[in-house]
């Protein structure tokens, strides 16, 4: 039998293994392994899965890597790098669509829960504005910026025009800290206290930023009373609470 059937009957055997026993029933090489065969139709994909968890340490870690690291691996071309950086972006579409269809956005769990589908594979620091009516139902999130969180490029005109698109009554910031922690700096905090007072100008409130990390998230306003929609009154209220942060 020649070594083109014997290709061809592996792929078969793996894809029937997924189809009966889930991702869960496969090793992290032969997950990528399964993936490439859709970028890379007729070469063995096995080692170049060995040569992708070897050099990045996981399926995460391929997921993550950049763009141009993943072309320094042999056998990766562009369609496969493609592949492999649209899979978690994809997944991160799914989750938040699942998250936010038809609910109510009414506790910082929910709305925490939301933001760490949200930033699912997102290796830059990037920020998202999330719209809610006056009973805290999803109207709609919106990209403000990709960068660092600064209240000069996070422009107020920006906020205050998604805020009236969506006939908002109160908002959510969220920000992520790639390769980080979620805990707020002195930036955030200023930060936070400055767009809330532009929102106020509208009547719109903001009721929660949240800091996403490693896949979880820290609310930043409603540490003071354990409730959305009870934020900090003013910024000497929240300098009392964050202390030398602001």
């Amino acid at each position: 039998m020649g070594s083109k059937n014997l290709h061809e009957h592996h792929r078969e055997r793996l894809k029937n293994r997924f189809l009966r026993e889930g991702i869960d029933g496969l090793e992290p090489h032969n997950v990528l392994e399964l993936l490439l065969f859709y970028s890379i139709p007729r070469r063995d994909t096995n080692p170049i899965a060995h040569n992708l968890i070897d050099r990045f340490g996981s399926i995460a870690g391929v997921f993550d890597a950049n763009y141009d690291e993943l072309l320094k691996i042999e056998g990766i071309g562009e369609h496969s790098a493609m592949l492999l950086k649209l899979v978690p972006q994809i997944s991160r579409v799914y989750m938040t669509e699942l998250a936010s269809e038809g609910k109510l956005m009414d506790t910082v769990g929910k709305i925490g829960d939301y933001f760490v589908s949200k930033y699912l594979g997102e290796t830059v620091e990037t920020v998202y504005m999330l719209m809610l009516s006056s009973s805290y139902a999803f109207l709609g999130c919106e990209l403000l910026h990709r960068g660092s969180v600064n209240s000069s490029q996070i422009t107020m005109r920006k906020m205050i025009e998604h805020a009236l698109a969506y006939n908002a009554s109160c908002v959510v910031l969220a920000h992520n800290h790639p390769g980080g922690v979620a805990v707020p700096s002195s930036d955030d905090v200023r930060t936070t206290v400055m767009l809330s007072e532009a929102l106020s100008v509208i009547d719109v409130r903001l009721i929660e930023h949240i800091i996403i990390a490693g896949g979880k998230f820290t609310p930043m306003l409603s540490g003071i009373s354990g409730k959305l929609g009870q934020a900090f009154k003013n910024e000497a209220e929240m300098k009392r609470f964050y202390g030398d942060l602001l």
